[in-house]
């Protein structure tokens, strides 16, 4: 059974690339390059992340795995539709801009984020402590 089309957050990203519990779970919710849409402002934060925690090379093979992916530039309407989504939920910019990215994408948002708990649209996977 194929997953539906979804965005992967930043903080599904890292638990799936960090490898523990959450992130087998997660990588099993992750859907196939056709299916996964990486919004730009994920593959910035990603890249921060993986410069920090990896290095260098295994930034440039796991952004270049987001390049096989359906990579979603932000734009007038993305960026707009994020403002309302920040003003209406108290969404992080970053947040509010992947967010609006699912919504105009008809896609589901897979996250690890509690800040999207209760939104329409949202696979939560939350950590526990």
């Amino acid at each position: 059974m194929a997953l539906p089309p979804r965005v992967v957050d930043t903080s599904a990203w890292i638990e799936w690339l960090a490898g523990g519990a959450l992130g087998k779970k997660l990588g099993k919710q992750f859907p196939d390059k056709l299916r996964c849409i990486v919004p730009t402002i994920v593959q910035l934060e990603l890249s921060k992340w993986l410069l920090r925690e990896v290095g260098e090379e295994q930034a440039d093979q796991v952004i270049a795995y987001t390049q096989k992916c359906v990579v979603v530039p932000l734009d007038t309407a993305i960026a707009l539709l994020a403002a309302d989504l920040h003003r209406e939920y108290k969404l992080a910019i970053a947040d509010a801009i992947v967010y609006a990215t699912a919504r105009q994408q008809s896609a589901e948002l897979l996250t690890c984020d509690v800040h999207f708990e209760g939104l329409t649209g949202v696979a939560l996977f939350a950590k526990t402590a």
